[in-house]
């Protein structure tokens, strides 16, 4: 018989980012080996209460189908876990998904949990859900500097992952665009898309060009597609505007995986400047389908882009030197050729197989 493996994850797709990715990625590859089960939230009545995740693991969803949900899911979760008896609790970020797995305990105390860290929340209460569980892992050296503050020199670093095959397909079939710049994300003040969007204004104005590409002039071309959606969406519209790059960028909503793998593969340059980012899954993402990354040097980014070697790292809130370092791409094509061959081969070692076979590991050592 199979154990049993409760993932708690606030969400999922549709609301999917790098935690949501981890969890998935987990029930994906594992249901064979284990007996799994996702609970999350509903947070809206176009999802059914329960369903199999691809035809898998089981999808429980608690909640009234509401945006509320997420806030009553550390207190309705752990309802749902006792229902399935698991031997392990694996919470997939320290917010709601950790508070819920600290619950958890309180209702199956003979059940092993983990908490999986993904973001840079500074709460009183991460460090308690630290201290309650069996096991802590992190995704980035930063986080893990923060786990040992907390006690946990004992945590496991295994960073997200990507799907490189998928990616790869999307790379073979789609051409890269001249001037095609992107970002992937939730449009919110932390992602800095504000900053990327001053930097664009600034380089549009400032610009020695032309730069020719098959005897195209880029500038003339430029062109930024922001993937996602967020809380700062017709903000960022009005500041494109008062900018007056607005037919310059083009703001393209939510993408499901297979279509954002197509925005990657299409573009030259993937820029994102975050003013906060655990590890930033969309970095790994883009070096994999070939792009030249900018992003900035902040928490765990550090630990995926390396400056002058696989990308360009420039401080957060800085759009000068944002501007300078897209300038810097945009006029040296071999130079952005270095920095995108050697994402995609530094990408190839953040394969999802991999990393999953380390979450397996985990759970073997805890049963």
């Amino acid at each position: 018989m199979k154990q049993k493996v409760v993932l708690l994850s606030a969400f999922l797709t549709p609301f999917r980012s790098g935690a949501e990715a981890c969890a998935e990625e987990i029930a994906h590859r594992l249901w064979e080996r284990f007996d799994i089960t996702i609970v999350t939230a509903r947070l809206t009545k176009k999802l059914p209460d329960d369903d199999p995740f691809r035809g898998q693991a089981k999808v429980v969803r608690v909640g009234f189908g509401h945006r509320i949900d997420k806030w009553l899911f550390p207190f309705l979760a752990p309802f749902a876990v006792r229902r399935a008896q698991p031997q392990v609790i694996h919470a997939v970020l320290e917010s709601f998904a950790g508070l819920a797995m600290v619950f958890s305990k309180m209702l199956l105390p003979g059940a092993k949990a983990i908490l999986t860290c993904q973001s840079t929340n500074t709460s009183f209460l991460v460090g308690l859900m630290h201290r309650r569980a069996d096991r802590v892992t992190v995704i980035s050296r930063a986080l893990f500097a923060r786990a040992q503050g907390f006690g946990r020199t004992d945590a496991l670093l295994i960073p997200n992952g990507v799907d490189a095959p998928a990616i790869e397909q999307a790379r073979l079939h789609e051409k890269k665009v001249p001037g095609r710049l992107l970002f992937v994300g939730r449009l919110e003040p932390m992602k800095g898309v504000d900053t990327l969007l001053r930097a664009l204004a600034r380089l549009l104005s400032a610009a020695p060009g032309p730069f020719h590409d098959g005897g195209k002039d880029i500038l003339d071309h430029l062109h930024l597609r922001i993937v996602g959606r967020g809380s700062q969406e017709k903000e960022l519209q009005r500041l494109a505007a008062e900018l007056g790059i607005a037919e310059r960028v083009t703001f393209v909503g939510f993408l499901p995986p297979y279509r954002v793998y197509d925005e990657y593969a299409q573009a030259q340059i993937f820029c994102g400047l975050s003013r906060s980012e655990a590890l930033g899954n969309v970095f790994l993402e883009a070096q994999a389908a070939g792009c030249a990354v900018i992003a900035t040097r902040t928490g765990g980014i550090p630990d995926i882009v390396e400056d002058g070697r696989t990308g360009l790292l420039v401080p957060p809130d800085d759009a000068e030197a944002a501007a300078k370092a897209l300038l810097t791409l945009l006029s040296d094509q071999r130079q952005w050729a270095l920095l995108a061959e050697a994402g995609m081969a530094h990408a190839r070692t953040y394969d999802w197989g991999g990393i999953v076979g380390r979450y397996e590991e985990t759970y073997k050592s805890l049963l």
